[in-house]
């Protein structure tokens, strides 16, 4: 088997470790034997639906988010958008989890229009989120990450998050909510890297490109995860 994790705006989009999540896919599928090639895509980059089997979306800062999001409304991002409702499985954090929601507005400047998968919207403040992050999720059990963002992201009627914030500030501070999900796709405000040290969402990720891919139940090779858990364990705790 082989997958295609498609990365998006490596260039532009990579804040706090999000490369990590990237490396961490990569190596769980070849430890498993699983082929891996990473396309990178960028701006001005063509992009097909079908091109990729798991997409990648980082964070960054508000100019290169400007960049960004002409780039996916000239139509890149109608085609991530028909690749989420199919069900390939995408995993955006911070300025990428923003800009795939309904818009983001800046603290300076004119509101930057999202792709619409995510049914969010973010508005910039001047309180600074940022710290570890600990959340309680209903599939995943608890996942470890870091923020640090400025925007408040709110979830519109009938938008599910990702999780309950039991430590951190999560999308905005407030309602104790962190992120969002939709099919297969999750935003989130958690880098980190997110992946490494949360392996029980990497393997889902995974699992999830190769069953649209291959359209058939996958069954993944189970892996020594003594560190990565460790590693989990050791961030609950000190966080706590």
């Amino acid at each position: 088997m082989n997958l295609v994790i498609g990365y998006l705006y490596p260039d532009l989009m990579n804040i706090y470790g999000d490369t990590g999540n990237v490396v961490a896919l990569q190596k769980r599928c070849q430890w498993r034997g699983i082929e891996v090639e990473i396309k990178h895509i960028s701006v001005g980059d063509k992009l097909q639906v079908g091109e990729c089997d798991i997409y990648f979306f980082g964070g960054g800062q508000d100019q290169a988010q400007q960049l960004v999001s002409r780039d996916l409304i000239s139509g890149k991002g109608g085609v991530i958008k028909k690749e989420v409702e199919r069900g390939v499985p995408l995993l955006s954090i911070c300025g990428g989890y923003q800009l795939l929601g309904e818009y983001y507005q800046p603290q300076d400047g004119q509101k930057l229009e999202g792709v619409g998968i995510f049914p969010v919207y973010t508005e910039a403040s001047n309180t600074r989120m940022i710290g570890n992050i600990i959340i309680e999720t209903e599939q995943f059990g608890k996942l470890v990450g870091f923020e640090n963002h400025s925007g408040k992201t709110r979830l519109n009627q009938g938008g599910i998050p990702l999780g309950r914030v039991k430590k951190g500030f999560g999308n905005n501070g407030q309602d104790k909510q962190e992120g969002c999900r939709i099919n297969n796709a999750i935003g989130c405000y958690m880098h980190g890297s997110l992946l490494p040290k949360n392996p029980q969402l990497a393997d889902w990720l995974i699992k999830k490109g190769l069953e649209v891919k291959y359209n058939k139940e996958i069954k993944l090779q189970l892996l020594d995860d003594k560190l990565e858990l460790e590693a989990q364990r050791v961030a609950i705790k000190r966080f706590s």
